[in-house]
């Protein structure tokens, strides 16, 4: 609709040989004004030099002239905008070609022929996922959708961190379980990881080989199995989420290639590396950055920057048209360090877009749950899932910007009730379908031609202004690749559907005008169930 106003505007300013560039477009706050509104009329004032009420009949005139069956009525408000009132036929005709393209109706070909790259979630395997990790999860998962819904090829990659510190002190923490489960008296560090899951790893390895390695502390298979049973673990726990990934890149992987060492060596040949008090730096101040950083400590242990330096390469070597990193707000200092450095080193850094979101709380009982993954005090986010279930915890982590704090309220979460946010969507979904069996039930055949001018009341006509816009949401959400969009936008079509259910009945003793409200129903139903389906929630026909 508003491509509509655009064209016959934008012909309507060439035919006056006006400027167009500075044409906006947008919807009016309030149907009583129109449908759409310009400010071209103001906008052009100084170029013209002339009142903008009198640019502004010139342009009315013209789109009459060009275009007499789109318009209700075009009228001037105010100091000059020109407000715009579609023929209901034009509504109506977008309400048909919902149901025509069904599952397809809101999908673009703005991404097709390109590939695209996504990184989340990325959890150490030191511990099971927490809440932290399951935000990232599910923004990666449904930006990952939203690429596909817009005709991307998308591969969803896990950066496996499975080299550093973090696992030595890992193998060491089951070590020492293992140690006590066998009665040797052992001191267990502050540092090391004291969550039960460590215990259930060493009985493991009690079960397999006795007592056998207790005298051999750096056996690998302390490392080993500790990182096999805690990704297996993470990978069941995504799974019951439905987020399957193509790829686990494993960080140890450029330490066996020697790629961390190859980005030292090309950083040394532009100058950027120097040596200072035994460790090797990264000359970022004379790229822009304010403060030089280590990529290797003066013990010989690379920082976590030198590796994320190489994956990235690798990643940009790997020809993908869009690169996106997931990360959490701890993020947020590191990442233009990486980026800085492959600049440097030539590449195309604009193909990476990195989405920080902050962190998440759960609140329980009005009070806050402290968590700490070493001092395994924390709610695993398999804990959530069975309390909460994945569609009010998918829905739950997008409901906020990813750039806010999220608070997530369990009380409001385990309520099946339409005081939960998920429920009331499903709720709208769920009533629809069943007016749609009764409408089989009562021998209602199938109308693809109903009298759709009976859809005369306001609320009718707001319905199908919100459906055919869906498309302009779905691409806003590509552009600014923030699933909250479209959550908001649904809450926003099932709250004016609730309201609409409570006063019309759509089953009526007016055949014609009953055929006409199952189609509108119907077409809310296609656009619940895409955008529904966008962000991986069920759409349940019974509730």
């Amino acid at each position: 609709m508003k491509k509509i106003v655009i064209h016959n505007v934008v012909a309507a300013l060439s035919k006056l040989e006006y400027p167009q560039d500075k044409l906006i477009i947008q919807k009016t706050k309030s149907l009583i004004h129109g449908d759409y509104s310009t400010n071209i009329a103001m906008v052009l004032t100084n170029d013209l030099k002339e009142a903008p009420d009198k640019i502004a009949k010139r342009i009315i005139t013209k789109i009459h002239e060009l275009f007499p069956e789109n318009y209700t009525s075009i009228d001037i408000a105010g100091p000059g905008f020109i407000n715009f009132k579609l023929k209901r036929k034009l509504l109506f005709n977008e309400l048909k070609n919902i149901l025509k393209k069904n599952e397809s109706f809101g999908k673009t070909t703005l991404g097709e022929g390109k590939k695209a790259l996504v990184e989340f979630v990325s959890a150490n395997p030191t511990g099971p996922l927490t809440i932290g990790h399951g935000r990232g999860a599910i923004l990666g998962d449904t930006i990952s959708n939203i690429l596909e819904w817009n005709g991307y090829i998308v591969e969803r990659e896990y950066y496996f961190n499975n080299a550093g510190k973090q696992m030595d002190r890992l193998a060491l923490s089951v070590y020492l379980r293992y140690c006590e489960l066998l009665n040797k008296k052992v001191d267990f560090p502050d540092e090391c990881y004291q969550g039960k899951y460590i215990y259930n790893i060493a009985e493991i390895l009690i079960d397999k080989y006795k007592d056998e390695l207790i005298e051999d502390e750096q056996n690998v298979l302390f490392k080993e199995s500790a990182e096999e049973h805690i990704f297996k673990d993470i990978k069941n726990t995504l799974n019951d989420l439905g987020i399957k990934f193509d790829n686990f890149f494993n960080e140890d992987s450029l330490y066996n290639n020697k790629a961390i060492f190859k980005i030292i060596d090309s950083l040394k040949n532009k100058s950027l590396i120097y040596e200072k008090d035994g460790a090797t730096w990264f000359k970022a101040t004379s790229v822009g950055r304010n403060d030089d950083r280590v990529l290797i400590k003066s013990t010989g242990e690379p920082t976590y920057r030198l590796p994320d330096i190489a994956y990235h390469k690798d990643k940009l070597d790997r020809n993908f048209d869009l690169i996106i990193d997931v990360f959490g707000a701890d993020h947020m200092d590191a990442y233009p360090d990486v980026l800085a450095a492959l600049k440097c080193l030539d590449y195309d850094v604009d193909k990476i877009k990195v989405l920080i979101h902050q962190f998440a709380t759960i609140t329980e009982n009005g009070q806050s749950v402290k968590m700490s993954t070493r001092k395994a005090n924390f709610i695993t986010l398999d804990e959530l899932l069975s309390e909460v279930g994945p569609d009010v915890l998918r829905y739950f982590f997008l409901m906020r910007g990813m750039n806010t704090h999220l608070n997530f309220d369990i009380n409001i979460a385990k309520t099946e009730s339409d005081e939960n946010p998920v429920f009331y969507l499903q709720y709208a979904y769920a009533r629809i379908s069943n007016i749609i069996n009764r409408s089989v039930q009562l021998k209602y055949i199938d109308n693809d031609q109903p009298n759709l001018s009976l859809l005369c009341t306001d609320i009718e006509i707001e319905l199908i202004n919100m459906l055919i816009a869906f498309p302009d949401y779905v691409e806003d959400t590509l552009n600014k690749l923030e699933p909250q969009i479209i959550v908001n936008y649904l809450q926003a079509l099932a709250m004016l559907f609730h309201r609409f259910y409570s006063k019309n009945k759509v089953l009526t003793e007016d055949e014609e005008l009953s055929y006409a409200r199952l189609m509108l129903i119907k077409a809310i139903k296609i656009v619940f169930k895409n955008g529904l389906t966008i962000l991986g929630i069920s759409h349940p026909e019974k509730m």
